[in-house]
């Protein structure tokens, strides 16, 4: 079981209202209304622990094992890269790792406590001590392996264990060091484990499963009973933040089955991910879902040689400093110079101008150029390479609300479009309606 950073946090609905209160009640002090304000809140956080290890310790209770995930609280990691920025711009990424894993170290120890708490006998590990060894690349590290030794000694006698998501060690021995996973990296902790280990993996989160659309952009979202992890992963890949791409890719591997439930709806069966051959016995519409990334940026190459080895030198300089890249697109032409154009995630857009002003300026580029404020918006669905039609129908829906494609991407299941960040939720919205996925 994995429950995420809101799935911890109070309810917002419940936050507010006991922050009403407490500013009801007055306090003498500016400072003093500070502590009142910080204790109400901490106090509301460990209730909704309670509320979490209840359900946990009804599932042991019910003669299974459980090895349970957690991530930082609510919005701890942000607070935590705030507090490094504001001592320097550019913390030091080993440094900011050991810095913001400590936000699941807090929450697997208060998770444990409160198991035990409530008598059902339970350990907090870290991501290292649950035998989680990672790529030495901080911030975005993938899993190597997993050496569930020590889970598997204390479920053997009797406990729950609860591991920090979101991180691992680069090596079993003293020198190693803690790296952590990405945003969502828990997501991937728990796959992993499961995989590991031969279990269910059920990710819990605020949401009651996978929608069509994410439901705060379009209203009319339905959720999916079901849905192949090829759709999954296009989704996640592309903006769906209810699970991230690559604890899909570690199920998918594997052939087990995630399920995403809602850890406010404790009862919902939620949405299963699973092989595409089970979904394709079923009948589909041809579009499963669309998902939307904001805050994405694009560096364009201008009038560089077409020759061999450009690119690579290009893509070896933002290999180096760690920055993903998406879509690229080179003309096709023979003739030179070419433009080279791709997109990358608008935190990396800055160093990504730097790194590749650097090298194209010794390959001979004209000039190079930046673009923010813009977004991918994503339709996903198996039926896309056998049904025609669908890439128009995307195309033309976008061109009858006047909103311009900047890029084009695709896969046999997915046509992605980038355009301006301020027509995204609109984009968005359209599309949905255009393929019925509301009914």
């Amino acid at each position: 079981m994995k429950f995420g950073g809101t799935s911890l946090a109070p309810r917002p609905r419940v936050a507010r209202a006991l922050v009403q209160e407490t500013l009801e009640q007055g306090a003498p002090s500016a400072y003093e209304l500070h502590l009142a304000l910080t204790r109400t809140l901490e106090r509301a956080t460990v209730a909704r622990f309670a509320e979490v290890a209840r359900h946990i310790a009804s599932v042991v209770k019910r003669g299974c094992r459980a090895v349970v995930v957690v991530s930082a609280i609510g919005n701890t990691t942000d607070d935590l890269i705030t507090l490094a920025e504001d001592v320097t711009s550019q913390p030091d990424r080993r440094e900011l790792d050991m810095l913001v894993a400590t936000g699941e170290q807090t929450s697997a120890a208060l998770m444990a406590i409160t198991l035990n708490a409530l008598q059902c006998p339970a350990l907090s590990l870290t991501g290292g001590q649950a035998g989680i060894l990672a790529e030495a690349v901080p911030g975005r590290a993938h899993i190597r392996s997993v050496q569930p030794d020590r889970i598997r000694k204390e479920l053997a006698s009797g406990k729950t264990v609860v591991v920090a998501g979101f991180q691992g060690i680069t090596e079993q021995d003293a020198a190693a060091d803690l790296t952590t996973l990405g945003r969502g990296g828990s997501d991937a902790s728990a796959a992993a484990l499961a995989v590991a280990l031969g279990a269910e993996c059920h990710i819990y989160t605020d949401v009651n499963g996978v929608y069509t659309a994410d439901p705060r952009i379009v209203p009319t979202a339905k959720l999916l009973p079901r849905m192949c992890c090829d759709e999954m992963l296009e989704l996640a890949s592309h903006g769906a933040k209810v699970l991230q791409a690559r604890a899909v890719e570690i199920a998918a591997r594997a052939h087990i089955q995630l399920r995403v439930r809602s850890s406010f709806e404790l009862g919902d069966p939620g949405t299963v991910i699973g092989s595409a051959e089970e979904m394709l016995m079923e009948e589909q519409p041809a579009i499963r879902g669309l998902a939307c990334e904001k805050g994405v940026g694009m560096i364009a190459i201008r009038k560089i040689a077409n020759k061999p080895g450009i690119a690579a030198a290009v893509f070896k300089a933002l290999d180096e400093a760690s920055i993903n890249v998406d879509i690229i697109v080179q003309p096709g032409e023979v003739e030179e110079p070419v433009d080279i154009s791709f997109s990358v995630s608008g935190p990396d857009l800055q160093r990504a101008y730097e790194k590749v002003k650097a090298v194209s300026r010794k390959l001979g580029a004209a000039k190079v150029e930046r673009i923010g404020g813009l977004a991918k918006v994503s339709v996903v669905g198996i039926g896309l390479h056998t049904r025609p039609g669908l890439a128009h129908k995307v195309f033309l829906t976008l061109a009858e609300a006047d909103i311009n494609i900047v890029a084009i991407t695709t896969s046999e299941i997915r046509i992605t479009c980038v355009v301006e960040e301020r027509c995204a939720d609109q984009a968005v919205q359209l599309l949905h309606q255009a393929f019925g996925l509301q009914h």
